[in-house]
């Protein structure tokens, strides 16, 4: 109940940011800020993603150290999910062909199923969708607690979890969610919308430019 109500909270300071930004800002940093005083001034202390473990397609450790000095897009989803996955995987191979020769940005996916979705079964379905290296798409396996805990209003802040009454048999969100370099979210996209795919290919140049000032 208090990872749903974090979830809540983030979710409404996300639509109150983004609906006072000008369309020309810098993205918005999302998540529920903290602050410190730190000599007598006040420090805003922004929620980052943790640092972070797993094993992508090609059996390669991938840690926070993957992305540093990078940009990536993050999402959930599992191998034999039957509603909305293979939409979000069609939507993100659209990010993945315009960005794939990036070399300051990555897509980060983790399978909400790895007792399903090991290293060889990833390998595979990364091939089938298209994707023959893990250069910038890293498919996710690992312990299936740091999926969650990294997933939860700890990292990502999107819900997800086991639901035998769910499609599958695993309720997860649909969204893509855009990290900076300090490991900040910048943007939530719905994966299944293409307008809002769009969206977050528009704003990946946006978030580049602003390490290039």
């Amino acid at each position: 109940m208090k990872m749903w109500k974090r979830v809540c909270l983030w979710l409404v300071a996300w639509v109150a940011i983004a609906c006072s930004s000008p369309k020309n800002s810098r993205l918005p940093i999302l998540g529920i800020p903290e602050y410190k005083e730190v000599n007598g001034k006040i420090d805003t202390l922004y929620h980052t993603v943790p640092n972070f473990q797993f094993v992508d397609q090609d059996s390669a450790l991938v840690t926070e150290a993957t992305v540093a000095d990078k940009i990536y897009v993050a999402d959930f989803f599992f191998g034999t999910c039957p509603t909305i996955c293979p939409v979000m995987k069609q939507q993100m191979l659209r990010v993945y062909e315009q960005f794939k020769d990036t070399p300051n940005f990555a897509i980060l996916s983790h399978t909400i199923d790895p007792e399903h979705d090991t290293v060889a079964y990833l390998k595979d379905y990364s091939m089938r969708l298209g994707v023959p290296d893990n250069k910038t798409w890293h498919f996710l396996t690992g312990d299936k607690d740091k999926i969650y805990q990294i997933g939860s209003g700890e990292g990502y802040m999107v819900p997800l979890g086991e639901n035998e009454d769910a499609p599958g048999g695993f309720i997860h969100s649909g969204a893509f969610l855009l990290v900076d370099k300090e490991r900040r979210i910048r943007g939530k996209y719905d994966g299944t919308n293409p307008k809002e795919v769009t969206a977050l290919i528009n704003d990946i140049p946006k978030l580049l430019a602003e390490y290039e000032q």
